[in-house]
């Protein structure tokens, strides 16, 4: 069974409300993950970073979008909304997602960490291809549509940060200690980008996308390969969710934070096209 417009998902609630999860899931990882990489503006190594990570960016907030566009067209609400007025409770991005670059602020004394960044990104980006892949072939034809149109990018994002994680693993004995810390802390709490959620199973039985468990092997599987070849173990053989499940609405105070950032100019003239 495949569902190729909306007036079909309406006259089935169960599919629907899986279909619902799984794209504020796909949304909110992708809006929150390119806000903290918005904060790297102007903050990066070099200037040909900071155009290929603004280039980074940019392309992530804009897969969010598609991803709030599919849940407005199915009668979630308008897309903007979605995207910066819902309460931290209704989130459904991973922890790991969330957490602030480093101490300080964008504006004041930012404190970043290059390493954090380069880890959680290229983590991040290559389980996004993954569900991308898995995406393509979704049961809701809306959805296996905008993934293939996100695959393309993807591609080169994934790219980008391997290089970064290899060279930084490769070079001097401060860089390779530095990462390895981070590869620890972010392994500690990226169970949380892998999981599907409480409606896990829904989504799988539904065809929306493959089984957690298939799509977490695929993943250990490349980053596994990676680690080898750098001359790594993994730290553990599954990530962890040591701070909570995200997809369940637990949050940290860093996503307060950001939350009044992403909103602030939509909070100026909620009645406004942006």
């Amino acid at each position: 069974m495949r569902i190729k417009s909306v007036e079909e998902l309406q006259v089935q609630p169960e599919y629907k409300e899986a279909l619902v999860e799984l794209l504020y899931q796909l949304a909110d990882d992708d809006l929150i993950v390119s806000f903290r990489g918005s904060e790297w503006l102007g903050l990066c190594p070099h200037i040909e970073e900071d155009v290929a990570y603004s280039s980074i960016t940019q392309n992530t907030m804009g897969h969010a979008a598609m991803y709030y566009q599919l849940l407005q067209d199915i009668g979630e609400g308008d897309a903007d909304f979605l995207a910066h007025a819902r309460t931290r409770e209704q989130r459904k991005n991973a922890i790991i997602l969330e957490e602030a670059n480093g101490t300080g602020t964008y504006l004041e004394e930012p404190c970043f960490d290059w390493a954090f960044a380069v880890v959680r990104n290229y983590f991040y980006d290559v389980a996004k291809r993954i569900r991308l892949e898995s995406l393509m072939n979704s049961s809701y034809e809306p959805l296996a549509n905008v993934a293939s149109k996100i695959l393309g990018e993807q591609y080169y994002h994934v790219m980008h940060w391997e290089v970064w994680f290899k060279q930084l693993l490769s070079s001097t004995e401060e860089a390779r200690r530095r990462m390895s810390e981070q590869v620890a802390r972010v392994w500690e709490d990226f169970g949380g980008v892998l999981t599907l959620g409480p409606n896990g199973k829904k989504m799988v039985d539904f065809k929306l996308i493959e089984a957690e468990d298939v799509l977490i092997n695929r993943w250990i599987e490349k980053i596994a390969a990676v680690f080898a070849e750098l001359g790594l173990s993994l730290p553990s053989e599954r990530p962890q969710m040591k701070q909570g499940d995200g997809r369940s609405g637990y949050h940290t105070a860093d996503l307060d934070v950001a939350l009044i950032v992403i909103s602030e100019v939509y909070n100026l003239d909620r009645a406004a096209t942006w």
